[in-house]
């Protein structure tokens, strides 16, 4: 028997027309309501959404600069596919959170999970 992980539910990102004044070349910072924070992007009318913080440093990559499907991090200047999750470019080596997404009614959903606090945000409530 299967069971559903409730964690793995669609989420709600914002609604389509939200994203009407974001160029193409630039993302959007949305945190869900379950914690997490992502950040959106749009290419040729397609929706993305990736985890926001740059696995390399504490940058958020809906504050980066999106060329094809490469957002490139604002701090250091490495580089993530926005399809995949994969790191394209110097000094990025490490994968970041891609999800699942799906349009209905004029919103955006995503299947978000949770993400845990930072490393030292744990340890201050440790």
């Amino acid at each position: 028997m299967n069971q559903i992980d409730p964690q793995d539910t669609w989420k709600h990102i914002c609604k389509v027309d939200e994203l009407d004044d974001v160029e193409e070349d630039e993302g959007l910072q949305v945190t869900v309501d379950n914690g997490a924070i992502v950040a959106v992007f749009r290419v040729n009318g397609e929706f993305y959404v990736i985890e926001d913080l740059c696995s390399h440093g504490n940058a958020s990559l809906a504050e980066g600069f999106l060329e094809d499907f490469d957002v490139e991090c604002p701090f250091h200047g490495g580089k993530f596919d926005i399809r995949t999750g994969e790191a394209t470019a110097f000094p990025c080596a490490t994968a970041i959170k891609v999800y699942e997404v799906k349009v209905g009614d004029g919103v955006l959903f995503a299947k978000v999970s949770p993400q845990a606090p930072p490393p030292d945000e744990e340890a201050k409530d440790a």
